[in-house]
């Protein structure tokens, strides 16, 4: 994809393209009359003697200590090199490269003070796919997303490493390779790049994708899973939606409709005698479309930080002004993902209480643990116990971690909003579901293997002909580990959202 930062707002489908597919970045005319504008005006600051926090002064509890002009640079960089003390395993090239992306939008609104170079230099190295190495740890979220993003800095001075084609490289030899030299930073520039959201903004980013990506494949599960044990689709009838109104329920039932048309297995029970189905499959549209209601959500408050302005002290050229504030705190990005925590938690353990119902022979009507001649095969047994493990543990995860603030910079920073933890975490948690709906599509298909020569919906049917090139029908035991593996790859990989593109926010947007 080929973005031109200039006066548009990023969309969420610029933001997702660029996180699955990659991207190249231009400067447009405005965005770089902005920079140049407010670059100006540092410099005149500079020439004229204020004292400006972090332009000419120490940062944090030594903000009192004035820097004398010849050493501003070094003072820039000394920032950069100081705050890169990351750890932990890295972060992906894919979210990178987001990181990247958003700090261009910050600095090219015109209110960071630094020059055109610095932001081409940054474009560049997304242009050339040069990602540095950022250990994913050692954020709190608070002033800023400050190590990670060091490490970002550092590889437009030459410092650190970076991955190209997803080999590591000593950025040094990386950017003389791409014909590019290390940035000799200006005053007040690398704390416009250390300061900012945009590292925890990334992660969560990049997980409201995957959990679109979960929550279409356990939508086909459930369809699936409703199917095999015969169960209604008089539940998801738009009638009884409307008359609660949540938008989420009403586009989830809407879904799991279309999902079902046609099914000739739905065709030959209308007449039977079962009033109800069990939860699991009879509240999908209110259990899952709340989890929708929680994606759109935290869509809209990433979408708005992922177009925000981050950094401190900002420069207001206008008004001849640089005022130092606190937009660097992500708290609208911790509490979106503990909240985001949440929905994800819930897609799992509702996916996971259907496997169990596909077992339940006395329930399902199907063969016990979805097996012939169970006793000598156990069949789907620890299967669910796997998806029963994975959404426990989702329940830890799922506890709040914006709740949670260590002072730190000796109390200067006396609340955090630990935001890169709140979303680094999920994707954990989106591991484990993907891994769930793998089981539940597995053991739906099986489900639904046992009422042929009767056959599902158009769409159904296609899953299983996906399915079985994959996995093939469970006879008799064997591990279903790779099984589970590979359909959960196709999950992650976004095979499923064609099948409920139209109320997804990434993708209606």
């Amino acid at each position: 994809m080929k973005l031109v930062i200039d006066n548009q707002l990023v969309t969420l489908s610029d933001l997702r393209a660029a996180w699955h597919d990659g991207v190249s970045v231009t400067l447009g005319n405005d965005a770089r009359y902005r920079i140049a504008e407010a670059n100006e005006f540092i410099d005149e600051v500079v020439a004229h003697g204020d004292t400006v926090y972090g332009v000419n002064t120490g940062f944090g509890q030594m903000a009192q200590v004035r820097i004398s002009n010849d050493e501003l640079a070094h003072l820039q960089e000394n920032l950069v090199r100081s705050h890169a003390v990351g750890v932990g395993e890295d972060l992906d090239d894919e979210i990178v490269r987001l990181v990247m992306l958003m700090k261009v939008v910050a600095l090219s609104a015109g209110f960071s003070g630094v020059r055109i170079e610095l932001v081409e230099a940054l474009c560049a190295l997304i242009n050339h796919e040069i990602y540095p190495r950022i250990p994913s740890r050692g954020s709190v979220g608070a002033s800023g997303d400050l190590a990670p993003l060091a490490h970002m800095a550092g590889a437009l001075i030459g410092v650190g490493e970076v991955r190209v084609q997803g080999n590591l490289v000593p950025a040094p030899i990386a950017l003389k390779a791409a014909g590019l030299e290390p940035v000799r930073l200006a005053p007040k520039e690398g704390l416009a790049l250390l300061n900012g959201t945009q590292v925890s903004t990334a992660l969560a980013l990049g997980a409201v994708f995957r959990t679109e990506n979960v929550l279409s494949a356990a939508l086909m599960a459930g369809a699936m899973s409703s199917d095999a044990v015969q169960g209604s689709d008089t539940p998801f009838d738009k009638r009884i939606q409307s008359v609660r109104g949540h938008g989420g329920q009403i586009a989830v039932a809407g879904v799991l409709r279309e999902l079902m048309h046609g099914s000739d297995i739905r065709a030959s029970h209308l007449e039977c005698d079962r009033v109800q189905d069990p939860y699991s499959i009879r509240c999908q549209p209110q259990v899952v479309g709340a989890c929708l209601d929680v994606v759109r959500h935290v869509c809209s408050v990433l979408q708005t930080e992922a177009n925000a302005v981050t950094d401190n002290p900002l420069v207001f050229v206008e008004s001849q002004a640089v005022l130092s504030g606190g937009n660097f705190h992500a708290e609208p990005v911790a509490l979106a993902a503990d909240y985001l925590a949440l929905a994800i938690a819930e897609i799992g353990a509702l996916s996971e209480r259907r496997i169990a119902l596909l077992i339940d022979s006395h329930l399902s009507g199907l063969p016990p643990f979805l097996v012939a001649e169970g006793g000598l095969n156990s069949g789907f047994m620890m299967a669910q116990v796997t998806a029963a493990a994975l959404a426990s543990e989702n329940k830890g995860h799922a506890h709040p971690a914006s709740v949670d603030s260590l002072p730190t910079s000796a109390n200067q920073e006396d609340h955090v909003s630990m935001s890169t933890y709140a979303a680094r975490r999920l994707h954990t948690m989106l591991d484990n579901v993907a891994d769930i709906v793998a089981i539940e599509l597995l053991a739906a298909a099986q489900g639904i293997d046992f009422h042929h020569p009767q056959t599902s919906s158009p769409p159904i049917e296609d899953v299983m002909k996906a399915l079985r090139e994959i996995s093939p029908p469970y006879t008799e035991d064997r591990s279903l580990s790779s099984d589970i593996r590979r359909v959960a790859a196709t999950i992650d990989d976004g095979n499923y959202c064609r099948y409920a593109e139209s109320v997804l926010p990434s993708m209606c947007t």
